[in-house]
């Protein structure tokens, strides 16, 4: 393999012993090609150095290993033996959903009382699946009932969850509808809550369905949708609140 190597010199013969020495090669095993000489122009002025080209042989270069390319962390979603149709449909789409994400999760699936199947992931990384407020998640679950259901005559409800994430936030989010509940009594007035998707929105309206002295509506539009819950005064009939307009 023919290289070469250009150097800069005072000289032509200064860039030349430049090269050679850099190359460690004597003067006939290379050939020089001038390509600027050197110019001492009038009293210094106007003056340039030499500009030279060493072609030299080189040993042929071993071709450089191209990197591995890893294969993003698979989801560790072996199916049970005899695992249902419709669970190896959900365990299959998940999977490859997972592992596209880069995101290695166990996926355990188990029977819903309405009949659906619930699923719930767990291990590192589950952050970036929830995703703010849960909004990754939701889309994940969204993404599952369609793959799944698309092409069937059968419509399977399918919840997903992640270590045990909508739990653990019905739970807050019952919490703090109580207490906007209480508020809204002792100030006698309507209370805002935070914007909320619909599914949040509903996990409020049937906190308080049953507590005396409030009703809950939903006002404004997507994705600013919000709860408000108002006083009302009891009704010492029913014991109940007035009707209320659901998410």
């Amino acid at each position: 393999m023919i290289k070469t190597l250009e150097k800069t010199a005072r000289t032509e013969e200064d860039a030349i012993a430049a090269a050679l020495a850099e190359l460690g090669l004597d003067r006939d095993e290379v050939s020089v090609e001038i390509l600027e000489r050197a110019k001492s122009g009038f009293l210094g002025i106007g003056a340039s150095p030499a500009v030279i080209r060493v072609s030299y042989e080189a040993p042929d270069e071993e071709p450089a290993e191209q990197p591995v390319e890893k294969p993003a962390p698979a989801a560790a979603a072996e199916a049970p033996v005899d695992e249902n149709a419709d669970y190896a449909a959900v365990r299959e789409f998940l999977g490859g959903l997972l592992s596209r994400m880069g995101v290695k999760a166990q996926i355990s699936i188990a029977p819903r009382d309405n009949g659906g199947i619930s699923v719930n992931l767990s291990g590192d990384g589950m952050g970036a699946i929830i995703g703010r407020r849960g909004e990754t998640l939701d889309a994940i679950q969204h993404l599952t009932n369609y793959a799944v259901n698309h092409g069937s005559e059968k419509h399977l409800h399918i919840s997903v969850d992640a270590e045990n994430y909508r739990s653990k936030r019905e739970e807050s989010l019952t919490k703090l509808a109580e207490k906007m509940a209480e508020k809204a009594i002792k100030y006698k007035r309507s209370m805002a809550l935070e914007p909320m998707n619909s599914y949040e929105r509903h996990v409020i309206h049937t906190a308080l369905q049953d507590y005396e002295g409030v009703t809950t509506s939903s006002t404004g539009v997507e994705p600013n949708r919000r709860v408000v819950v108002s006083y009302v005064r009891p009704d010492p009939n029913s014991g109940k609140p007035q009707s209320r307009e659901w998410a």
